[in-house]
């Protein structure tokens, strides 16, 4: 059997003030034709579909016929989860009616055998697909909510579950199913951050509350499909094959320079999964640079990139942002690089909005928000449009 695994396609990310709608098709398209050339039997998607849980139009349409073009009109089965970015009940209420396009959405964590774990038949034979979406911290799931006080640690709960649903499917594969996880958690230890820049991923989901353990990862699965890191790799620790396929396109300038990517896997039964990176170009780059001005309008790779410039100069420059905005097409962020005086020093990096929204709310109520406040204070910047790149 041969699977395509992708994810994190964040359907509807900005890059500052530009649309990407034209780069998502291109790309989807790209994965598509992937799918096609090596022969697929099924497709893997790990969740962050969308990029917030209430996508716009053109997003719901770029998403949904991007699908559908992997599932070859119905042909090849798709699964997808939903990610922290997602709407679990936007994914429960459009089931229905992808399934009969074998299109299988998952919102919601279940039972293994109420729709956790999911018999699919394919041109190669059974695949069994244990479904993990993204579990948020505060969540109480139904069959580990009597599991004794160690389980309320996050990363214990997220073990117990995949257990859970390793037992079910090995039981329902047998020996003649292939085994799969498809799940949307971090794994302590994976490589997050890389540029030092703002990246993809959602902040409030990534710290050690978050975390889980390499023991999260069963055993009993032939090939375990991770999303939630953005940057491709191997999941450290794991006992079974285990990727983080990452992001479609550069979603931010810490991504920037990373090689995008699907995973292609060769796997039969009882045996475990031969992986393989297929590269992906679609979309435009994002570039990270730095230099003085002549030296940087002589670069040849900044005219059709996303910019993050820092120009040095001499001093303070009143007109460089506009100069920069004429000469490159898009230009996302700009700064002057000069000698300070040490009055202008700052104490260290600029706090983001969510940390300063943090402070006002413990200075007001004499208490550390809490994590549900915080996430959805960033919600709102989202939906204003906010781009901290």
């Amino acid at each position: 059997m041969r699977v395509l695994h992708t994810s994190d396609w964040h359907i509807g990310k900005r890059v500052g003030r530009y649309d990407r709608s034209d780069e998502y098709v291109e790309v989807l398209a790209e994965v598509a034709a992937v799918a096609q050339e090596h022969e697929v039997d099924l497709v893997l998607h790990s969740g962050d579909l969308f990029d917030r849980p209430q996508p716009s139009v053109a997003a719901l349409q770029i998403a949904f016929r991007g699908l559908v073009e992997l599932s070859d009109h119905g042909r090849r089965p798709v699964v997808v989860i939903a990610g922290n970015h997602d709407s679990p009940s936007l994914f429960e209420a459009l089931a229905p009616f992808f399934e009969a396009h074998n299109i299988f959405l998952v919102g919601d964590i279940k039972r293994p055998d109420e729709g956790g774990v999911l018999e699919i038949a394919t041109g190669a034979g059974r695949a069994v697909v244990s479904c993990f979406p993204f579990l948020r911290e505060g969540r109480v799931v139904d069959f580990v909510k009597e599991a004794d006080e160690w389980y309320k640690h996050y990363a214990d709960r997220l073990r117990l579950i995949s257990e859970s649903y390793s037992s079910h499917a090995s039981t329902v594969a047998g020996s003649d199913g292939v085994a799969f996880l498809v799940a949307h958690f971090l794994v302590g230890g994976s490589k997050v951050h890389g540029h030092g820049a703002p990246r993809g991923e959602r902040e409030l989901h990534m710290g050690e509350a978050y975390a889980a353990t390499s023991e999260a990862i069963p055993p009993g699965p032939q090939y375990v499909a991770l999303g939630h890191i953005h940057a491709p790799q191997s999941v450290p620790g794991a006992k079974v094959p285990a990727e983080y396929a990452g992001s479609l396109l550069e979603l931010d300038f810490g991504e920037a320079g990373e090689v995008k990517r699907v995973v292609v896997v060769d796997v039969e039964p009882g045996r475990p999964a031969v992986v393989r990176s297929v590269p992906l170009s679609g979309g435009r780059r994002l570039v990270r640079a730095k230099g003085d001005w002549q030296s940087l309008l002589q670069r040849d790779d900044l005219a059709e990139s996303y910019l993050d410039l820092t120009v040095e100069t001499a001093g303070p420059d009143p007109g460089l942002a506009d100069r920069a905005r004429e000469e490159f097409e898009f230009l996302v962020k700009v700064a002057a690089d000069y000698p300070r005086a040490e009055t202008e020093i700052g104490a260290g990096r600029e706090r983001t909005l969510v940390e300063r929204y943090a402070d006002f709310v413990t200075e007001r109520d004499g208490a550390e928000p809490e994590p549900a406040l915080l996430e959805a204070f960033l919600d709102l910047m989202e939906e204003a449009g906010y781009a901290p790149a």
